[in-house]
């Protein structure tokens, strides 16, 4: 008897806790319900910064609330804040217990993106949008938008990776060109540098052939001191006196002279005149 006494009073104890938090809970949830309320009556007046701390408190209230959450965010669109909209969007999205507030939560998410010209993550929200309302035609119409946008951007981005590809492809054409015109300067100053060696090596050997075979140009050396020491020993004219080569030259003068002479004589004895043999003094 005393257990029973004791299991009806755990009941009643347990019930009245969970009587209390569902109070507590229905309270917490009127509360988010009238903040939110608050905040959609400022954002229809355009007071986005008094809308928010409203939502602000409906989140505080009930963490759960996805009213709260998804209203913010469209606030935040409304004041161009697009990153802090998508952030409490994507809250939505993974707080929202029924299909329809998914599907508004993903269909604004589209819309932001789209507004970031991200038109690829554009179309998997979109498309999540319709994965929950199928019949929505404004979502099917943004879709179709954001796959034409997409296959532009991947057209532009292929159109630029091969324009990328062409650029580098002639930057490497042109680096290996003058590589190679180096290289080939390089071989033709190996090759100029490698004939001066040669040259001075067959110039120092044909030096040397030269000292062995008896040294010519010392030999050359040696026959011109040879030859001034002729000159040396060849006898001086003393002043007053006529020299070799002038008495050699003198004696050349007296023959011809004597032979002009002889040969007027033998034609004046052709003629048959007395020619004076004598000189006249």
């Amino acid at each position: 008897m005393k257990q029973i006494i004791t299991f009806i009073i755990a009941f009643i104890s347990v019930f009245s806790f969970a009587q209390e938090k569902d109070k507590a809970e229905l309270l917490a949830l009127k509360k988010a319900n009238n903040y939110v309320y608050e905040g959609n009556a400022l954002a229809e007046e355009d007071n986005f910064i008094s809308a928010e701390m409203e939502y602000r408190k409906a989140i505080s209230e009930n963490p759960t609330t996805i009213t709260g959450t998804y209203n913010l965010g469209t606030t935040y669109i409304g004041k161009g804040n697009f990153d802090e909209a998508l952030y409490r969007l994507e809250e939505a999205t993974k707080t929202a217990t029924s299909k329809t507030e998914k599907h508004k939560a993903f269909h604004n998410i589209g819309n932001i993106l789209m507004q970031n010209k991200k038109c690829k993550e554009a179309v998997e929200a979109y498309k999540n949008a319709l994965r929950n309302n199928p019949t929505d035609d404004e979502t099917r119409y943004n879709l179709g938008l954001a796959k034409i946008c997409a296959e532009q951007q991947q057209d532009q981005e292929d159109q630029n990776k091969d324009e990328n590809k062409e650029d580098k492809k002639d930057d490497n054409k042109e680096n290996e060109d003058e590589k190679e015109n180096q290289d080939n300067k390089d071989k033709e100053g190996d090759k100029e540098e490698d004939k001066k060696d040669e040259g001075d090596q067959e110039k120092k050997e044909g030096d040397d052939e030269k000292d062995e075979e008896g040294k010519p140009k010392d030999e050359k050396e040696g026959k011109g001191d040879e030859e001034k020491k002729k000159d040396q020993q060849k006898p001086k004219p003393q002043p007053g006196q006529l020299s070799p080569q002038q008495i050699k030259n003198l004696l050349e003068a007296m023959n011809n002279q004597e032979q002009k002479v002889q040969e007027k004589m033998n034609a004046e004895k052709q003629k048959g005149v007395k020619i004076k043999t004598d000189k006249d003094w």
